[in-house]
């Protein structure tokens, strides 16, 4: 049985515990968003920019079906892809990256998707974030970890990094965890902080990693 000594353990130490217990409670996890093609999970990440993923699943049958691929979206009417995507929010801007991107991908990619970080996000709207979803979702490429907001909160809320800009709380949980970790260890911490380690209600009293969280009172 973990105690309470291992939160006075050095991060790279807890990380390995905090691994194989989110591991433990949460074998099914994965990435949340619906797609059945490179091309589609790009679009659904770009749309899930300050929006839920429930949100985007909803949108996104449309979507797909009215744009089934990159010169869909490129030839497309804008304001058709602005009425479809309106509801996830910034839908102005969300539809002209995606029209954009789409554009670039025919221009440099033959319409295909680019299985590097570098030509990501070289894309419209496509930061590392998205860029590394697309690519350990799809290309199973550890290239870089994902880092959206609970991954965000969850590093600091257990301890693993002070860091709070995206890049710098990467690079430190790239060099905790084992790179052919990365991708579901993004999985893992979004799953925990979805089902149990909440952004205003963290469940505290039965979190699967209590023992290892600094924030939880020892004694």
């Amino acid at each position: 049985m973990i105690g309470n000594s291992t939160k006075l353990l050095p991060a790279k130490q807890r990380a390995v515990l905090l691994l194989a217990l989110l591991k433990n409670h949460y074998p099914d996890a994965h990435c949340e968003l619906n797609y059945s093609s490179p091309l589609e999970l790009l679009i659904a990440t770009i749309l899930s920019a300050q929006c839920t993923d429930i949100r985007v699943n909803l949108v996104t049958p449309k979507l797909f079906a009215a744009f089934p691929d990159a010169e869909a979206y490129a030839t497309g009417d804008l304001k058709k892809i602005e009425k479809l995507i309106h509801s996830t929010g910034f839908y102005h801007n969300k539809a002209k990256n995606i029209q954009d991107c789409c554009r670039l991908l025919l221009e440099r990619h033959q319409g295909q998707v680019p299985r590097t970080l570098q030509e990501l996000t070289a894309l419209a709207g496509v930061g590392r974030k998205t860029a590394n979803v697309v690519l350990g979702n799809i290309f199973e490429v550890n290239e870089g970890l994902v880092v959206d907001t609970h991954v965000s909160r969850l590093s600091q809320r257990l301890g693993l990094t002070r860091k709070k800009d995206p890049t710098n709380i990467e690079r430190v949980l790239m060099s905790l965890f084992p790179q052919e970790e990365w991708t579901l260890l993004a999985h893992l911490l979004i799953w925990h902080g979805r089902r149990r380690c909440t952004a205003r209600n963290p469940d505290c009293k039965n979190c699967e990693v209590r023992h290892l969280c600094p924030q939880i009172g020892i004694g």
